[in-house]
């Protein structure tokens, strides 16, 4: 019989709250830590314990705000819009996306998304953790989308050095919902 996995315990923090240490728990997002910077407010879910296998976290994106630079990498990601409205750059293509549409992309899978419509957009992202190799490109569309690096490089430090850090917020209400 397995052993018995432990409740890990929520701690409050600047932003919300995050679990402490090892173990299951139940956490509302509205409730979780939230970080707010150049690309969005996000939550991971996660405390000082990262997720080893699978990463987790919903981003919410201002109308023609980035959620981070054209990349492709070498782990299955897959997103799920949970409220408004985006666009999805990928493989140098340009699509529109609404509350429901899911976007798959394999490994190597280059791609970024950008809010649009009127307010918030909320994605649900979920990506594998197991490789860590990447590659941001140089892309025109992404470029023009203020979402991408004006030379290609396969160092995260190198393409988001002059991005500032992320701040502690808590939730705003109508981020996922979509609306302002």
């Amino acid at each position: 019989m397995p052993a018995v996995v432990p409740e890990a315990s929520l701690k409050s923090t600047e932003g919300g709250l995050v679990p402490e240490g090892q173990g299951w728990f139940v956490l509302n997002a509205r409730d979780a830590k939230w970080l707010d910077g150049d690309f969005g407010a996000y939550t991971r879910f996660e405390g000082e314990s990262r997720f080893p296998s699978l990463g987790f976290n919903i981003g919410v994106l201002a109308p023609g705000q980035a959620a981070c630079y054209y990349h492709g990498e070498d782990e299955q990601e897959d997103f799920l819009v949970l409220a408004g409205e985006a666009v999805v750059l990928i493989e140098g293509e340009e699509h529109p996306l609404r509350q429901w549409d899911f976007v798959h992309c394999p490994p190597w899978t280059e791609h970024v998304f950008v809010g649009a419509g009127e307010g918030p957009c909320a994605i649900l992202a979920v990506g594998a953790r197991v490789g860590g190799d990447v590659v941001y490109p140089r892309s025109e569309l992404a470029l023009r989308h203020n979402a991408g690096v004006e030379q290609e490089t396969r160092e995260p430090k190198e393409a988001y050095a002059k991005i500032g850090p992320d701040t502690p917020v808590g939730y705003r209400d109508g981020w996922l919902e979509g609306r302002g």
